[in-house]
């Protein structure tokens, strides 16, 4: 693990909570659904890659989170349950970033998106003793 191995977890930790924390503010002020889309796929994924982190595996500078949860399946086969979500949240990496051929998102997707996000916070975070 790089650096202090705790610290730098718990930095990949902070960094999804913060986009937690956006998330939800979205959701209570209206902010605009396919930021709260996209930043549910950061979320997520900045939870795997600490989870990746603790068990000391290294991972390539991706944002496919098929491809994290690939990685994690040797440490944590359990990652597995979550590959509905994964796949769901995968799409809103791309499709919200730029302009396109892409459907308007919208408020019930921003809800599921952030519940999915949510779920792989739970599992990463029941993985991992408490700091």
């Amino acid at each position: 693990m790089p650096r202090n191995a705790e610290g730098y977890y718990l930095e990949w930790l902070k960094k999804a909570e913060e986009d937690a924390l956006s998330i939800e503010a979205i959701l209570k002020e209206k902010g605009a659904p396919s930021t709260g889309c996209f930043l549910s796929q950061q979320m997520a994924e900045k939870y795997l890659k600490g989870l990746l982190v603790f068990h000391e595996q290294s991972f390539p500078k991706v944002h496919d989170l098929l491809q994290l949860e690939s990685l994690l399946l040797d440490p944590e086969p359990g990652v597995g349950k979550l590959h509905q979500d994964l796949n769901f949240l995968n799409r809103y990496y791309i499709e919200t970033r730029y302009p396109g051929d892409y459907a308007e998102f919208s408020w019930n997707e921003c809800h599921e998106a952030y519940q999915s996000a949510c779920r792989v916070k739970e599992f990463v975070l029941s993985k991992i003793p408490p700091h």
